[in-house]
């Protein structure tokens, strides 16, 4: 059976396995999903990301990051924009979420990226997630 939200699966995989502690999580691999990554990597949130290849569809391997007494870095992570319901926003709509604590993820014409640089380059377009 087809998955109908690839980048919820991504993130309730992520947000499982910060419960349970693991160290790594693999998923199926996404340009989508590879930018998201990358945004968390550049954000702070894992410490870095590697795409596996194999012979149908390559894995995206997330290493989650901890602080020294071992508490997760991501306190939460929920998908905004969903395949029912896509959530837009104007450039002048985009403000920081959980005043600049937080992270959202834009799907924008100049690709993914934070609400901090929809913000700069004066962008607005699809909230996928938000991250804290």
């Amino acid at each position: 059976m087809a998955m109908t939200d690839p980048l919820a699966d991504m993130l309730t995989r992520i947000r499982n396995a910060v419960r349970a502690k693991f160290p790594k999580v693999d998923m199926p691999a996404s340009n989508i999903k590879t930018d998201v990554a990358r945004i968390l990597k550049e954000s702070g949130y894992i410490k870095d990301y590697r795409i596996l290849e194999d012979n149908k569809q390559n894995i995206l391997s997330i290493e989650l990051q901890y602080t020294d007494e071992g508490k997760p870095v991501i306190y939460g992570i929920d998908r905004v924009s969903k395949p029912g319901r896509r959530v837009y926003v104007r450039a002048r709509d985009v403000k920081p979420f959980l005043s600049g604590m937080g992270t959202a993820v834009l799907s924008t014409n100049c690709g993914v990226m934070t609400d901090r640089q929809a913000r700069q380059k004066n962008l607005g377009g699809e909230v996928l997630c938000k991250v804290w």
